[in-house]
């Protein structure tokens, strides 16, 4: 989607997971003969709609081709300074029954207004359901994604995605498009700033985390705090062509199974209520009409029941793609592929009818799409109230307050990555004399709430500037100059810049991207620090001060010469209202750092992609040998690599125990590794589990990620951390993309990044066949 900024508010808008084994199914399933529409009832036909379980189908039976085509319509609004605005004649057409949701509207004023129309005043009294785009908070803006992800805590990011729905259901919000599950390999591409990096394992873990939070237990539902989940976008949109957004998509059936399908079967095993399609195509066709992923795989292999929602005006950009003259061929094609809701398009609500009645459309096919509609509804509870979003009280409530603000506090300490620390610079002094703050994304508001703020606003943020201020002693004088921004070539400030740094003691340089530099239609040709921040770096760190550069950034960047001679640098990301006391807490050494990177840092944008796990080739890159896959200009070796992070102690890992070197296909493997705190303070590690397979009838990753544990180890402690293995990480997809287990051997590797050598092997001593639809449940959902 693609969301404006109105006035001060942004508008509109331990798991296992194998790479998942199902073959895309081609369209060989029989369309549905085309058969003659009902008319509908005539209005003084109305039946008084069943209780409960017959509640659908008595309004089904209802319903016009017209009230139908309303249920699958939704409408924009936009947040303005005074309000949310809707679509002229939109209180006509709810009554009408000419829209069943609505995108962009919150706040119990407006959507309680709204909801009346519907329910007071409309033929068949059914409630509209209001969605947003609540990505990484409402009111209270958490870490983006991206950086969420850094943190390798699915427990923190389902506690992150409740505390969200909480607010947003007090502002009238029943629906939200998110959480974005894109694997995304290619840092120029702005989305890869929603969601959770490079890794269909950690993405998968993520995924069913953030479903989770948003909907909530039975009991948030009966409180009126549970909020319905999208998955997004389906599929394989992190792959567009040179990282452009909205761009086409060509990959293989193998890659798309491997690779980018996973988080949704993780998603959908976690019962998401909703999927969106992508705005990319697949081998010839875009996902909007994609019947072969949506319809035969999704639905019919998966088993999904939820709802397909389109992206903004997706219906009618297939005429835009080209597979569609017309809208009433758009509008065929969406339907038949089982995309039930139209986003702002309004082909569906202009067009199906008459389709309908003239039997070009099966009227089975829009009755199911209309019946996943009102089951959503019933789901949330809005038949039986259809104000439960809605009341002051809440909205009132639903602000920031201690307890969201200290949530936030912690998940962006734990968002936080340490990439380097040379001679122990970090952490620094409080009781420093003079403390220079430099650059001009230290006290930018916007950009310390990152992409997609939803209803946050800046007044409540606390910057790096300001938290470092609270943070210091009173004795020592802080001092800032901006140096220059990364919006701008602008070179004046550099004079300051450096006369300030010259008289500190220790300087924080904030560089990198500013908020809108990422997110949707922010893709980059480069990676390097933008404007004129590498000159402002050059300057400052001539002067031979102690220097720490603080990144703020959505994606990975390529920057080797910061790499090579900054002494201390710290990945912050955009880290949302409390980003600045949370920075001020790492810098300082109130918390020790222990986030890990989730996509891999090239040394120059010429790598991309680069990621951990891609396969060997027949000539793995050499050094002393010429004619090996090798660059000549760069090392091929990334910046920094996935699930590299630093900390303020030290960590040994002993060498991998397992519970047998040899083991049947079924048999389940047992892998503990002793970690001990080598160092002279606490800190937490993150203990990456890594699996190959060594030699098999399909190449392989060289590794790939199959387990992960957060461990808090005081000064001197030891802790074993256990990991299980079974049939699911051991299969692979054969030739005909069926799961198998192959008898051969495998490596375990097991550290604190995806570079680690500490290994074991064991041997699996038979080959066997896996039965079902070539999925593996998620480890988290057993």
């Amino acid at each position: 989607m693609r969301p404006p900024r109105f006035a001060s508010v942004l508008a509109l808008v331990s798991v296992s997971l194998l790479a998942q084994p199902w073959a895309l199914v081609g369209r060989t399933r029989a369309q549905e003969s085309p058969t003659a529409a009902r008319p509908g009832p005539s209005e003084t036909a109305i039946k008084k709609p069943a209780p409960k379980a017959d509640l659908i189908e008595a309004l089904l039976a209802q319903m016009t081709l017209e009230e139908k085509a309303g249920q699958l319509t939704q409408w924009g609004a936009q947040q303005t300074a005074t309000g949310a605005k809707v679509k002229a004649g939109s209180d006509d057409d709810v009554k009408r029954g000419r829209v069943g949701s609505f995108l962009g509207a919150y706040g119990v004023a407006t959507t309680r207004h709204l909801q009346r129309l519907a329910v007071e005043e409309s033929r068949l009294k059914i409630p509209l359901l209001f969605s947003f785009d609540v990505i990484h908070g409402f009111r209270t803006i958490f870490p983006v994604p991206l950086a969420e992800a850094s943190a390798f805590d699915p427990a923190l990011a389902e506690r992150t995605a409740r505390a969200a729905a909480v607010e947003a259901t007090a502002h009238g919000v029943s629906w939200t498009y998110a959480p974005m599950v894109d694997i995304a390999r290619d840092p120029r591409w702005g989305r890869v700033v929603e969601g959770a990096g490079e890794d269909p394992f950690l993405g998968a873990a993520l995924a069913v985390a953030r479903v989770r939070g948003f909907r909530g237990s039975e009991a948030d539902a009966l409180r009126a705090t549970s909020l319905l989940a999208t998955a997004k976008h389906f599929v394989a949109y992190g792959a567009a062509e040179a990282g452009r957004d909205y761009n086409t998509v060509d990959v293989s059936e193998r890659t798309l199974h491997e690779v980018y399908l996973p988080p949704f079967r993780a998603a959908v095993e976690a019962d998401v209520d909703a999927i969106m399609p992508a705005f990319n195509e697949i081998a010839g066709t875009p996902m909007h009409a994609h019947r072969a992923l949506l319809r035969d795989l999704l639905r019919g292999q998966w088993g999904f029941k939820g709802l397909a929602v389109s992206d903004y005006t997706g219906i009618s950009e297939l005429t835009v793609h080209g597979i569609a003259a017309s809208p009433q061929v758009a509008t065929t094609r969406a339907i038949e592929a089982t995309v039930d809701v139209d986003m702002i398009a309004d082909f569906y609500l202009e067009q199906l009818p008459s389709l309908v009645r003239t039997g070009k459309v099966p009227q089975k096919l829009l009755d199911d799409a209309v019946r996943r509609v009102l089951v959503a509804k019933q789901r949330l509870g809005l038949f039986a109230d259809p104000y439960r979003h809605m009341h002051e009280a809440r909205e009132r409530e639903g602000g920031i307050n201690a307890a969201s603000r200290a949530l936030a506090r912690e998940a962006a300490r734990a968002s936080i990555v340490l990439l380097k620390n040379e001679r122990s610079l970090l952490p620094l002094k409080k009781n420093l004399k003079k403390l220079a703050v430099i650059g001009a994304l230290a006290e930018e508001l916007w950009s310390t709430l990152g992409a997609w703020p939803a209803a946050g606003l800046p007044k409540d943020t606390v910057t790096v500037l300001d938290g470092i201020r609270r943070a210091v002693s009173a004795d020592t004088q802080v001092t800032y100059a901006q140096g220059a921004s990364p919006d701008s070539d602008d070179t004046s400030g550099l004079d300051d810049a450096e006369r300030t740094a010259k008289a500190a003691d220790a300087v924080v340089l904030v560089i990198g991207e500013s908020e809108g530099m990422s997110g949707e239609a922010h893709s980059r040709t480069g990676l390097g620090l933008p404007g004129a921040q590498d000159v402002l770096f050059d300057r400052v760190h001539k002067l031979g001060k102690p220097l720490v550069v603080l990144l703020m950034n959505g994606r990975p960047l390529a920057i080797p010469e910061v790499a090579e001679r900054a002494p201390a640098i710290v990945e912050a990301w955009y880290l949302g209202h409390e980003m600045g006391n949370a920075v001020a807490d790492v810098l300082f050494g109130d918390v020790n750092p222990s986030g890990k990177l989730p996509m891999t840092f090239p040394r120059t944008v010429g790598q991309v992609p680069i990621y951990y796990n891609h396969k060997s080739t027949g000539r793995p890159p050499r050094a002393e040998q010429r004619y090996t896959s090798k660059y000549l200009d760069v090392h091929w070796t990334p910046l920094y690599p996935f699930g590299h992070g630093l900390s303020y102690t030290t960590f040994s890992y002993q060498k991998p125990k397992l519970s047998a070197d040899k083991l049947g296909s079924s048999d389940q493997l047992t892998v503990e590794v002793t970690v001990k705190n080598t160092g002279t303070r606490g800190g937490d590690e993150v203990v990456q589990l890594y699996l190959r397979d060594d030699a098999a009838t399909i190449t392989r990753p060289v590794r790939a990620l199959r387990g992960f544990q957060k461990v808090a180890l005081a000064k001197g402690a030891s802790s074993t951390v256990t990991f299980k293995l079974d049939q699911d990480d051991f299969a692979l997809l054969d030739d005909k993309l069926k799961r198998v287990v192959e008898a051969g051997t495998f490596t375990v590797f097991v550290g604190g990044s995806s570079t680690t050598d500490n290994q074991a092997r064991f041997e699996v001593t038979a080959t066997t066949h896996l039965p079902g639809l070539g999925t593996a449940t998620p480890r988290a959902l057993r």
